[in-house]
């Protein structure tokens, strides 16, 4: 049986309130609890995980499969097990890879086919072909250059996508590999992997790795401004949402990016982040030039789990004040109403990947309010209300509602 990272999660506790605590022994006896309580919440869907091995080279190419080469930015610390690479301890400094991997032809839109038993079969799986550590940042640079220099000019893009909490390497690898086949992206791909256990009560950990990781986050994005690239565009989801936004902060503080006009699209999927905290890190960034497009679902059940452990705190991703978003100078990319493929509802922006030139030619063209103001593409799919604008676009068979500000 094939392993989702996805899990299962016991609706019926959506919140516990456990007393303030100051002494040291008593605050590690809630964290215990939480821990526990949380595991209690959430039943893995197979007993295994692709923790090593799954990512071994497969020398045989199958039919009809489809190549994807993704270049690795990561503070993961580099594990020796054959087909790892690497695990969820910290490093330092800063780490890359070359990874060339093979998505199945028979492969299901927003769907990641995972191997029964590594290395995997290249005719149903999701495999590795090639895998590469790079020596350093002027490699990465020069292999991110070289795979630019083989596009187009006016398609040298860039897309760098950070990964949530409880994600391995090959997890992460793989997603990043599944959403940037369904949407059919010209980009070269670049994955910034912070260090992961990959564990559900591992939440703290994690959320100090990514806290660790924003200054590396900050270097990898500043070479890849200083790169050949015309344009960087950003995804990230859940938890990695909190170290994408903090580089970014620390980038407008410093202020200083050369060549900051090749920033395109900041997609915040899911964001793992106190939506108080990302109210007062909009308010260093002011009213940005470009919005930031925020993916998020009301019934996202792994952000209910988050803000149990954070105090109560309301997520980003779950927020339901989208016109108070929009206000902050956001894009809100409302995907409530659609139906998840994981039973968390936590990973549905995997799904968009499969609508991506639809959603880009939408959101390329801007969206404000009035009606006289639409094009023709948006008044294809899209209504006005009242100084908002909700554009359902159908997929799945439910709408995807867009809101923005004026």
């Amino acid at each position: 049986m094939s392993w989702t990272h996805q899990v299962k999660m016991n609706v019926g506790v959506a919140r516990v309130v456990v007393p303030t605590i100051a002494d040291g022994g008593a605050l590690r006896r809630r964290l215990f609890l939480c821990g526990a309580l949380v595991a209690a919440l959430f039943s893995a869907a197979c007993a295994s995980r692709p923790e090593a091995g799954f990512l071994s080279p497969v020398a045989e190419i199958a039919t009809g499969a489809t190549a994807h080469t993704l270049l690795v930015a990561t503070t993961r610390k580099r594990d020796d097990r054959p087909g790892t690479l690497f695990n969820g301890e910290r490093a330092k400094p800063l780490d890359y890879a070359k990874i060339e991997i093979s998505v199945p032809e028979k492969h299901k839109a927003g769907e990641i086919e995972w191997a029964s038993t590594a290395p995997g079969n290249p005719r149903t799986d999701f495999v590795v072909r090639q895998a590469a550590y790079l020596d350093g940042e002027k490699e990465f640079v020069r292999s991110l250059n070289a795979q630019l220099a083989a596009r187009p000019r006016g398609s040298r893009k860039v897309l760098l996508f950070i990964h949530g909490y409880n994600t391995m390497f090959a997890e992460g690898l793989y997603r990043f590999g599944q959403v940037v086949h369904d949407s059919k992206s010209p980009a070269v791909p670049v994955l910034f992997t912070w260090a992961s256990r990959g564990q559900i009560t591992q939440y703290v950990y994690d959320n100090n790795s990514a806290t660790t990781a924003r200054d590396d986050l900050e270097r990898t994005i500043r070479l890849l401004f200083a790169s050949d690239a015309e344009q960087v565009n950003i995804l990230a989801h859940s938890m990695g949402n909190w170290v994408t936004v903090e580089a970014l902060r620390q980038i407008k503080i410093a202020g200083q990016l050369p060549q900051a006009g090749k920033l395109g699209s900041i997609f915040l999927a899911a964001p793992d982040i106190d939506i108080d905290v990302f109210k007062s890190q909009m308010r260093r960034f002011g009213k940005p030039r470009k919005p930031f497009y925020i993916v998020l679902s009301k019934d996202d059940q792994a952000l209910r789990a988050s803000s149990f452990i954070a105090g109560g705190g309301n997520r980003l991703g779950a927020d339901g004040d989208t016109e108070e978003l929009a206000a902050l100078g956001a894009v809100v990319i409302d995907l409530t109403d659609v139906a998840a493929t994981d039973s968390s509802n936590h990973g549905k922006f995997a799904q968009l990947a499969e609508i991506a030139p639809q959603l880009s030619a939408v959101l390329e063209k801007g969206v404000s309010g009035g009606a006289d103001r639409l094009t023709p593409a948006q008044n294809a799919v899209g209504e006005t209300v009242g100084a908002l604008v909700s554009l359902p676009v159908m997929i799945l068979g439910a709408p995807i509602k867009i809101i923005a500000g004026r």
